[in-house]
């Protein structure tokens, strides 16, 4: 009547059911939480260079160099359902060939465990902050603003952005670059 397969077969349904109800419950005690956090963002030193771009056909585009400092506690954001945070640095801006450019300049993954307060001084880009064309240039509206994903055990990937961001003017002249 009941052979050991069914008797398996039972335990390992209940087993499921109860795994899937915890997992739940560990999902449903943090989906709700307030994961934004105050930053405060300085920029020390913005230059502006009109190099040759070569993955396109052979115009000069705006690269820009951002030095930057970051200050964040972000130890309430981590809680028992969090794994790791993945934290960017995003600038956007617009031109008049494009309603809205975004560019990642930063990131950093912070795992549980880390420091969670966050204190960099004259950071430079990891990535380069190139424009599709000249739109850098005299660009008086370009916002800084440090974002961060929020990797939990269970439930889903929250995207918050900081309460915090920077708009930089950039300046209305390149940089010559020296050559000897």
């Amino acid at each position: 009547m009941n052979t050991v397969l069914s008797r398996a077969n039972s335990l390992f349904a209940f087993s499921l059911s109860v795994m899937a109800a915890l997992t739940f419950g560990c999902f449903i005690t943090t989906a709700f939480k307030e994961r934004s956090v105050p930053v405060s963002i300085a920029i020390s030193r913005v230059t502006l260079k009109n190099v040759e771009d070569f993955t396109g056909p052979r115009e000069r585009s705006d690269l820009g160099f951002v030095t930057f400092d970051i200050t964040a506690d972000l130890q309430s954001i981590f809680d028992w359902n969090v794994k790791q945070l993945f934290l960017y640095l995003s600038a956007e801006y617009s031109t008049k060939n494009n309603a809205l450019n975004q560019v990642v300049l930063w990131d950093k993954i912070m795992l549980r465990g880390d420091n969670p307060r966050l204190f960099l001084k004259d950071m430079k880009s990891k990535y380069f902050f190139f424009d599709d064309g000249n739109g850098l240039k005299g660009n008086r509206n370009v916002t800084l603003t440090l974002s961060w994903n929020v990797v939990p055990n269970a439930g889903i990937l929250p995207l918050v952005t900081g309460s915090g961001h920077v708009s930089v003017p950039f300046p209305d002249t390149y940089e010559t670059t020296k050559s000897y």
